[in-house]
């Protein structure tokens, strides 16, 4: 199966590695080896994470359609929010609670109790604690920022809590912020962590560390209209610790070009066979007014000279649409955890709020959207910045409309800043099942209503009630 394609092999790859030297260990269970490297379970971790951000499976990922940056073709029902047909909330739960929390957390125990090798230290293991710590950290935010109150602090621990309690959104921020600072400040730049079982950054420090205080800028950021105070003293304590300060910098997960390893994009949109999206009027008439050249990057198949978007949540003839480019469809397009662009146009929205974070929301504005065109490999960003110059009493405007045409692919982090700014405006999907505005949150799941019911229960009343609608406590526009 995919979901244990990874592990699987790992596992399959130690038991092949080792030798019968005698009885005992012949009478070892060799398909259940008692004796994981947590270094392992981090790996495999860490791929499913990225695997589940990057794809765009409509039973596990349908943000670039929340986002209005796709569409589908016949089949229309998540384009138009219904997320219950497929169930798409308990597949979320379990993808991110089961294959990915439970091993970074089992990941830690290991790491913990491991016998130290060759030139580890104590420092080598509690910076692999951290790394493994900001991972928990990246997913907890995402699954707040879904669901509202979750399950957290019962969240990992089946034995003693079969019925997780669900707990208070705000009091994960807060706590979420508490770590990462914490975390900041103990990785020590001069020892390692992971090696080689890190994909993202190889084991380097120095980049978990930018990645930490940009993780603390990003989640600060979305209490500004909530609790301006605790955003600025974090976002500013981020920015001094040392965010992201180049494209050098960003956390990109290295797909290869064969499977199971490949962008689970190539799998939904080639390996398939498919043809269920197309790109969306929304992004594509928004770039084509504003003259943006990255559309000869992001589309492909002009038909009659002229680009032709799907129209958001009806059924499109593919044939008769532009396509997404076939670039973003290779096998080795990476996997984009993090980028130097996304952590501008933080700064430039903090810049714009009047906090202290060493530059202008214009320069940091400025410094985003080139960072977005060499990201893509697109020349002439100065000259389209003079035509979209940033605009001090439309900041929100400003930064949120080249925010949505930076992030494109990125369906999940633009639904964030488009919750937050609302900006650019959305079209509306002619069979909306919220009668036409765009969902503010994802239902729970409706397993919990069985299985876990009362916290379930207490939950949806906290935040409100279990509604598409209902808005997350940092939402107050």
């Amino acid at each position: 199966m995919k979901k244990n394609s990874l592990l699987f092999l790992v596992l399959i790859s130690l038991i092949l590695g080792s030798c019968t030297k005698n009885f005992e260990d012949m009478n070892k269970d060799k398909k259940n080896p008692s004796d994981v490297d947590g270094s392992y379970l981090f790996a495999n971790a860490q791929k499913e994470m990225m695997d589940q951000i990057s794809n765009t499976n409509v039973n596990l990922n349908i943000w670039k359609l929340m986002s209005q940056y796709w569409t589908e073709t016949t089949y229309t029902d998540e384009a138009n929010y219904d997320i219950v047909n497929r169930t798409i909330p308990d597949n979320l739960f379990r993808t991110y609670y089961v294959y990915v929390l439970q091993p970074l957390s089992q990941a830690k125990s290991l790491v913990a109790d491991a016998p130290l090798v060759g030139a580890e230290t104590e420092v080598t293991r509690q910076n692999k604690i951290y790394v493994i710590d900001l991972h928990e950290i990246y997913v907890y935010h995402n699954l707040v920022n879904m669901f509202g109150n979750i399950p957290y602090t019962e969240a990992i621990n089946a034995g003693e809590f079969s019925n997780p309690k669900y707990d208070d959104a705000a009091t994960i921020y807060a706590d979420l912020l508490d770590r990462l600072a914490t975390i900041s400040a103990g990785l020590d730049e001069n020892d390692g962590s992971f090696g080689g079982q890190d994909v993202i950054y190889g084991g380097d420090v120095a980049s978990w560390k930018k990645f930490a205080n940009s993780l603390r800028l990003k989640i600060a950021i979305n209490l500004a209209d909530v609790d301006a105070a605790k955003a600025q003293s974090n976002v500013e304590a981020a920015v001094a610790a040392g965010v992201f300060t180049s494209a050098d910098d960003n956390a990109l997960f290295a797909y290869l070009g064969s499977t199971p390893n490949t962008n689970p994009l190539y799998e939904d949109l080639v390996l398939s066979g498919r043809k269920d999206f197309v790109p969306a009027n929304t992004i594509m008439d928004l770039m084509e007014g504003l003259g943006d050249p990255r559309m000869d990057y992001y589309f492909q198949n002009k038909i009659d000279g002229e680009w032709v978007p799907g129209i958001y949540g009806a059924s499109n003839a593919y044939g008769n649409t532009s396509h997404i480019n076939d670039a973003i469809q290779t096998a080795t397009f990476p996997g984009i955890l993090m980028t130097y662009s996304e952590v501008e146009f933080y700064i430039a929205e903090a810049a714009a709020r009047g906090y202290s974070v060493g530059q202008t929301a214009e320069e940091a504005y400025n410094e985003a959207v080139r960072a977005s065109f060499a990201f893509w490999g697109v020349p002439g960003a100065d000259d389209y910045l003079a035509t979209v110059p940033y605009d001090a009493n439309n900041w929100k405007e400003s930064i949120g409309t080249q925010a949505y045409i930076a992030f494109y692919t990125r369906g999940m982090v633009e639904y964030n800043e488009y919750r937050r700014l609302d900006v650019p405006t959305m079209n509306v999907a002619p069979g909306a099942v919220t009668g036409g505005p765009v969902p503010t949150r994802f239902t729970y799941p409706i397993n919990e209503q069985t299985l876990n019911a009362d916290n379930y229960y207490q939950a949806a009343e906290a935040i409100g009630g279990d509604d598409l609608l209902t808005k997350l406590f940092w939402d107050k526009y």
